[in-house]
């Protein structure tokens, strides 16, 4: 998959400010194409110029997992996209125009689709992110609440148009991505709301991705980190860090997103950072065609102070690797079509996360998620492909 991102379009203005939108009814309706019209004079009614397909979910629903005094839930801090798919038999060439199969808009971006991964293998799950004050927005709304995302931490904002993502899918399944941040990338407040950090200090495991800005990372993670402490200056981090980690409360890192270095200040509060082949090879500087050139880039992120990376390599499957140890390779599963890979990635961090937070072992937790993911490319879409736990285990009694 190749993606690059673009910033939001100052054409876009969205006047009013709503926090934690209210549950909506989720209907079903036929899908209806609507166009902008930019000669609208009210500025209320503007929207983004790209076209807006409004598609069917899926009719079945997923209810929120409720959370138990025993169970710590899965909070995914993160983007949500309107994802715009054109099926295409190949990628133009500069200065051509090609004309694409069909095209549709379904709910994505790296944030709401972990967060609805989580939700559809029935473990409770929190999704903090922004969405604009747009059609869009809700449409991402309700694929998260059809997922079973509890969505008490979701913000509208008015100041920038909900994320979007134009997915080229080519025949044989494989896609590149422009993204444009829109309000995964803006109007965030410069310190969180407390009310924010709070579930984040509850969690059983955070996971996080960089299509929404490092400082919002650095300030998730730290917070994780912290809980249960008062903050006492800049050696506060030092003393937490170390019980923090003995307790064994997981900061995963996703690294896809921005195409840039990864703070220092981040990764030293990252448990496990999961990178496919090309993002480990953009951060490391290093080739990674080879398990061997792979083993060599994955430790030089430890010598960025990751102790555990976990490493998705596409067809060749995945490995985790953690400082000291050997790796742990895991295979695909294979199926007999691949019909779209955008969101197998997603798929399958955040089933690991998941398999994680519930006890797994490392192997058990690489093949629930290779699992998962298997299950993932068979369904066009990304939040459509996320799987139920059903689906997994009977794949998982069937091997």
């Amino acid at each position: 998959m190749k993606g690059i991102a673009f910033s939001q379009s100052n054409s876009c203005y969205y006047p009013k400010t709503q926090t934690n939108p209210p549950k909506k009814t989720i209907s079903i309706i036929n899908p209806v194409l609507q166009f902008n019209n930019n000669n609208d004079q009210n500025p209320s009614n503007r929207r983004h110029p790209l076209p807006c397909f409004a598609i069917t979910q899926s009719r079945a629903s997923t209810p929120p997992t409720p959370i138990s005094s025993t169970t710590q839930p899965l909070v995914v801090v993160g983007s949500a996209n309107a994802d715009i798919y054109v099926e295409i038999d190949r990628l133009p060439n500069e200065g051509e125009t090609i004309s694409a199969k069909t095209g549709q808009t379904l709910a994505g971006g790296k944030g709401a689709n972990q967060a609805v991964c989580g939700g559809k293998l029935s473990y409770p799950t929190y999704f903090v992110g922004q969405v604009g004050e747009d059609a869009h927005g809700k449409l991402i709304t309700e694929a998260l609440e059809n997922g079973g995302v509890h969505l008490d931490h979701l913000t509208t904002v008015g100041a920038a148009p909900t994320g979007h993502a134009v997915v080229m899918l080519q025949s044989d399944g494989q896609n590149s991505i422009i993204i444009v941040g829109g309000a995964n990338m803006s109007g965030w407040a410069e310190t969180l709301p407390d009310e924010d950090l709070e579930v984040v200090r509850n969690a059983g495991i955070v996971l996080l991705q960089r299509e929404i800005p490092d400082s919002v990372n650095i300030q998730v993670a730290k917070t994780h980190y912290c809980f249960g402490y008062e903050s006492r200056g800049p050696t506060c981090w030092k003393q937490v860090v170390t019980a923090a980690r003995s307790a064994g409360v997981p900061v995963i890192l996703d690294a896809g997103g921005v195409d840039a270095p990864i703070p220092q200040e981040l990764l030293n509060f990252v448990d496990i950072l999961s990178p496919n082949e090309s993002e480990l090879a953009r951060l490391t500087g290093m080739p990674t065609e080879s398990f061997e050139q792979i083993s060599q880039a994955v430790a030089k992120c430890h010598e960025m102070g990751v102790k555990q990376i976990l490493v998705k390599l596409g067809a060749k499957g995945s490995a985790l690797f953690v400082e000291g140890e050997e790796p742990i390779k895991q295979p695909i599963i294979s199926v007999e079509k691949v019909l779209d890979t955008t969101g197998a990635g997603d798929t399958f961090t955040a089933s690991f996360a998941v398999a994680l937070v519930e006890g797994k072992s490392r192997k058990e937790c690489l093949r629930f998620a290779a699992a998962a993911a298997s299950l993932c490319v068979q369904v066009k879409g990304a939040i459509p492909s996320m799987p139920d736990r059903k689906s997994v285990l009977n794949v998982l009694q069937s091997l």
